[in-house]
């Protein structure tokens, strides 16, 4: 190199997001750029001695919510803290832009119920410096942050937009809807979103239990849209759906994707009630890609599940009598009245009516402590119906003391979907698919209820170095699937590999080290709202565009991320 580079990153295992072999090799960086990568590069600007630990890219998480938080902080916790250097947020047709002043409580109670982002939390947090879409890309290219990020035209945003009440009875659209919808979406693209976003799920909903604008969007909408999309010659389609009538919607999809002419990403989950509909739903996908529509898979690392704990969203007792009665208490009076011998009595004594809301948070053989460090992929005899047993005690006895330890910030983990067997050789089935990417972890939401932010790290900790309950997977291919993979499929190919010309994003990582901490609850957020937040322990080092953001878990103060506008190629 004729130029003395910015920062070297030396003599660390290189794993560079290829799926190739490890290397021990030198990184060296210029101009937020990867200049080169060998053996005894000449010295540079800064220096991180990676001598065993990974050197890996930076990873691409492509389903976040972040929508509203990259509005008011430069820091993107906690996907941040997970290696993420470039995330897209705006998914299942969700966020906060088109808007029109009055519109805008309807998206935060649609935001609050579907993601689980409290209220007071968008209220107070929320500039609303715009309406267009346009407007709020202007309005994050305005700032900086910790990592890149990659935004999506929502789907219900625009519907609300163009239809308003309209939209949230579930109309149907008539000709000048579609077409003013369409050139939203189009115009998004264009002024730099890298895909369109809408759900078709009944689990999307209001708090008070409204559906989700675009449940009912008929197919006409849906293909105008993804033709106008397709127009833009950029962008991919997320699409979330229950598949109850799996051969219709997937017709549907393919209609769409013929349409638009641009990829498209499905959500694959497990159910209970039918647990092998993600086995004919990949095949399904695999004969779209056969026929030349390109359809992917969408899959969770670990299963797709809630935390339950008396600091936090649900427990094993939300809706019962007493509960309801201190459920709005600041956290320490709760814990006055949760400690009182004849208040114990009488919340075990009391049942849930909500006979769905009880079997999500009171199936004893489906709940598990979640453990420190937390289990993912617990075994039958670490349920609470098998402890409780065990110890010859009424499991709501039992959980209800395991909910005081730890000063009442005890958490049990129930797993929701992905566990229908009781282990995840299901979700090694699903991410090995050759049609499948990895995601879903839901950064930003459901703050109340889960942290699967993690998903991206557990990836490397539990699948390739700690499992117990089934094969491992390679770590070169690990990495390639959160990094060069996802980064592809959303049309940013400037990164997610370590090659001189690539972006400088790039993770030092103690492999040995690496592990996920308990989660915990914060009460960070705008109007002191709270969140739970997991640790990370072992990223010796965090870079984006060649500045390390975070050094030894500290951060370093630089912000170098900023909104990517459009996809991208290598120079």
């Amino acid at each position: 190199m004729s130029e003395q580079a910015s920062l070297v990153i030396r003599g660390g295992t290189v794993i560079d997001g290829s799926g190739g072999d490890l290397v021990v090799a030198d990184v060296a960086v210029r101009d937020g750029m990867i200049a080169a990568v060998g053996k005894d590069l000449p010295k540079g600007d800064q220096e991180i001695n990676a001598a065993g630990k990974l050197v890996t890219p930076g990873f691409v998480d492509v389903h976040t919510h972040y929508d509203a938080q990259v509005t008011w902080s430069n820091r993107i916790t906690p996907s941040s803290w997970n290696g993420v250097t470039t995330l897209m947020m705006g998914n299942c047709g969700v966020g906060f832009a088109p808007c029109k002043p009055e519109q805008r409580d309807m998206l935060i109670e649609l935001m609050e119920g579907v993601e689980d982002i409290p209220e007071v939390v968008l209220t107070e947090g929320l500039p609303w410096n715009w309406e267009s879409f346009e407007d709020y890309l202007d309005a994050l290219d305005a700032r900086q942050y910790d990592l890149d990020v990659v935004a999506q035209v929502p789907h219900a945003a625009v519907r609300t937009y163009v239809m308003g009440e309209r939209a949230l009875a579930h109309e149907p659209a008539n000709a000048e809807d579609r077409l003013q919808m369409a050139k939203i979406a189009a115009a998004g693209i264009e002024a730099g979103a890298l895909g369109f976003s809408t759900s078709r799920t009944i689990n999307h909903k209001t708090l008070a239990g409204a559906h989700t604008p675009t449940l009912k969007a008929e197919v006409d909408e849906l293909v105008e849209i993804g033709a106008a999309v397709g127009a833009t010659k950029s962008g991919w389609l997320q699409v979330i759906s229950d598949f109850d009538d799996q051969e219709a919607e997937f017709e549907m999809l393919r209609r769409i994707v013929r349409a638009a002419g641009r990829p498209m990403t499905i959500t694959i989950l497990q159910r209970d009630a039918r647990p092998e509909g993600w086995r004919e739903l990949l095949d399904r996908i695999a004969s779209a890609n056969a026929d030349g529509l390109p359809i992917f898979g969408q899959v969770l690392t670990r299963p797709t599940g809630i935390m339950l704990g008396f600091e936090i969203s649900q427990n094993p007792f939300v809706n019962r009598p007493s509960w309801d009665a201190i459920a709005d208490l600041p956290f320490d009076q709760k814990l006055e009245h949760l400690r009182r011998p004849d208040f114990r009595k009488q919340l075990i004594s009391e049942t849930n009516p909500d006979e769905r809301l009880a079997n999500r948070v009171s199936n004893w053989n489906r709940i598990f402590p979640l453990g420190d460090p937390p289990n993912y992929e617990p075994a039958p005899e670490d349920s609470i119906a098998s402890r409780a047993s065990c110890a010859g005690i009424d499991p709501a006895e039992f959980v209800y003391d395991l909910l005081l330890e730890n000063e009442g910030k005890s958490i049990l983990y129930r797993p929701l979907s992905n566990y229908s067997y009781g282990d995840l050789g299901t979700v090694q089935e699903m991410f090995s698919h050759p049609n499948s990417l990895i995601g879903l972890g839901d950064g930003g939401a459901h703050v109340g209820i889960l942290s699967d932010a993690s998903a991206i790290t557990y990836m490397l900790t539990h699948w390739t170095r700690d499992r117990t309950r089934g094969e491992k997977m390679p770590l070169s291919w690990a990495i390639k699937r959160l990094s060069c993979d996802n980064a592809a499929a959303i049309g940013l190919n400037d990164r997610g590999l370590i090659k001189p010309g690539f972006k400088a994003d790039l993770n030092v990582i103690d492999y040995d080290r690496l592990k996920l901490c308990p989660p915990q609850v914060a009460y960070d957020l705008p109007g002191g709202g709270r969140r739970l937040l997991q640790r990370i322990e072992g990223y010796d080092a965090t870079i984006v565009s060649g500045m390390p953001v975070q050094v030894g878990g500290e951060e370093t103060g630089a912000l170098p991320g900023r909104l990517v506008r459009g996809a991208k190629r290598v120079a």
